[in-house]
C-alpha cells in the first residue's frame, strides 16, 4: 500500500503507519508494539490511530490486516466492545443536575433478574452470562448523559435524529465475561497463534465471536434502557457500533482479515468519538479510506498506565473532587481505585485526536458534545 504521506499519516515502513499530529501523545512502547504485531506471520498492514497506546502485548487503538489467517488475541477479551448513542427525552434547559445524579446513583451496577426476564428471549435468559446483561463493567466503560454543545452540520445531525434541545446518552461497554471466556478457551488451546482461515477451529471461533458481538450490542441496549427507566424518560438509539472485532475485508486487492482493537469502523456511517469524562465527545462522519484500514480512533486513548494513576493524583485530588469535572459535569464512581485510573488527566486530549483525523482527511466533524453526568459504578448490586 502506498501510504498517504502528508503530515498526519506517518509511515514506519511499507506495511506499518500511524496517524498523529505533532501534538499527539504517542508512547514509544506503543510504536514498538505496532512493529511487533506487524511481524506476525501473514500480517500485511498495521495502522495505529491517534489514540494508540500500549496494551498487554498488543497495542490498543489500532487496526491490523492479515491474509490466510486471523488472530483472536488481537481482538482481545472484550469482543464487541463499542459505543451506542441514544437520543433522550430530557430537556437540557430544565435539567436539575442534583436530582438527576441522585436518580442515576440509585440504578445499581446490575439489573434485577425480574427486570431482565421481562426483556430477554427465553434462550438468552438461559445464557451462561445472562446475569451480566445490562451491566457496564469496569475499566473505561461508562454510560454518560451529554449535551449538544456545538453543531457544525445541522442537515446531517437532523437526518440522524439529534434534537439539540434534549440530552443524549452515550453507552460504552462490551460482551462482559462472555468475551473473556471465548478468548481464554482460544489461548488455552492455541496460545497466541493465529487460526488458518476456513479451518474448523477458525469457524468455531468466528461463530463464538459473532455471538459475542450480538451479546455486546444487546448489553448496550439494556444498559441504556435501565438508565432511561431509572430517570423516567424514553430514548431512541441513533448509532451502535463495535470497535473490538475481526471481519473479512479486502485491502489493496487482497482478501483477508481486518482486526480492530479499540478502533472504530469508518465504513458504517456516523460514529461518536468520546473524550475522557472531563472532556468533549465528537460526533463525526467518517471518510472511508484504505490508508486507515477503514478505521478511526475510538476515544482519547490513555496517557498513563492504570497502575501509576493513583500515586500521581492522590496528593492533588480526593475521590470526591474527582466526582466533579472542570466542565461542570458529575461522575458516579464508588470504586476509589477506578476513579483515579479513569481521571481525565490519565487520558490524551481529545482535540489532538480529532485534529489528527481531520488533518488526515478521515473525518468531517458534525457536532461536539459536553459531558453532563457520567455513570461508572455505584457500588450497588441491583437497581
Amino acid at each position: 500500500m502506498d501510504w498517504y504521506m502528508g503530515n498526519f499519516i506517518r509511515p514506519l515502513s511499507d506495511r506499518v503507519s500511524y496517524i498523529a499530529s505533532d501534538d499527539t501523545w504517542i508512547e514509544g512502547s506503543a510504536i514498538q508494539q505496532l512493529n511487533t504485531t506487524a511481524a506476525l506471520p501473514d500480517m500485511t498492514y498495521v495502522v495505529g490511530m491517534p489514540d494508540l497506546h500500549p496494551g498487554r502485548g498488543y497495542p490498543i487503538g489500532a487496526a491490523f490486516f492479515s491474509v490466510n489467517r486471523f488472530y483472536p488475541a488481537l481482538v482481545g477479551n472484550d469482543i464487541g466492545c463499542g459505543m451506542s448513542l441514544w437520543q433522550t427525552g430530557i430537556d437540557a434547559k430544565r435539567l436539575q443536575l442534583d436530582k438527576l445524579e441522585k436518580k442515576v446513583q440509585g440504578m445499581g451496577d446490575f439489573a434485577k433478574p425480574e427486570w431482565l426476564a421481562e426483556r430477554l428471549a427465553p434462550d438468552m435468559l438461559q445464557h451462561e452470562f445472562a446475569g451480566s446483561l445490562g451491566s457496564i463493567g469496569g475499566g473505561n466503560h461508562f454510560a454518560e448523559l451529554q449535551q449538544l454543545d456545538q453543531i457544525y452540520h445541522h442537515d446531517i445531525t437532523d437526518q440522524l435524529g439529534l434534537d439539540k434541545h434534549n440530552l443524549l446518552l452515550l453507552v460504552h461497554s462490551g460482551s462482559r465475561g462472555l468475551g473473556q471466556a471465548i478468548l481464554r478457551r482460544h489461548v488455552d488451546q492455541f496460545n497466541h497463534g493465529g487460526l488458518t482461515e476456513n479451518s474448523a477451529d477458525a469457524d468455531v471461533y468466528m461463530t463464538e465471536h459473532n455471538q459475542a458481538l450480538h451479546f455486546a450490542e444487546l448489553n448496550r441496549q439494556l444498559i441504556a434502557q435501565r438508565l432511561l427507566d431509572q430517570i423516567k424518560t424514553d430514548g431512541q438509539c441513533l448509532i451502535d457500533i463495535n470497535h473490538n472485532l475481526v471481519e473479512p475485508c479486502q485491502i489493496s486487492g487482497l482478501k483477508g482479515w481486518l482486526h480492530r482493537k479499540g478502533a472504530t469502523p469508518s465504513n458504517r456511517g456516523a460514529v461518536i468519538i468520546p473524550g475522557s469524562r472531563g472532556d468533549y465527545s465528537y460526533l463525526v462522519m467518517p471518510i472511508a479510506s484504505e490508508h486507515s484500514l477503514y478505521s478511526l480512533a475510538h476515544g482519547a486513548g490513555r496517557k498513563w498506565m492504570r497502575s501509576e494513576c493513583k500515586s500521581r493524583l492522590s496528593s492533588r485530588f480526593t475521590p470526591l473532587q474527582l466526582k466533579r469535572t472542570t466542565m461542570g459535569g458529575r461522575v458516579i464512581c464508588q470504586d476509589r481505585q477506578l476513579i483515579y485510573e479513569e481521571a481525565p488527566e490519565a487520558y490524551k486530549s481529545i482535540s489532538s485526536v480529532i485534529d489528527s483525523l481531520v488533518g488526515a482527511k478521515l473525518i468531517v466533524v458534525l457536532a461536539r458534545l459536553k459531558p453532563v453526568l457520567t455513570y461508572k459504578t455505584s457500588g450497588g448490586k441491583s437497581e
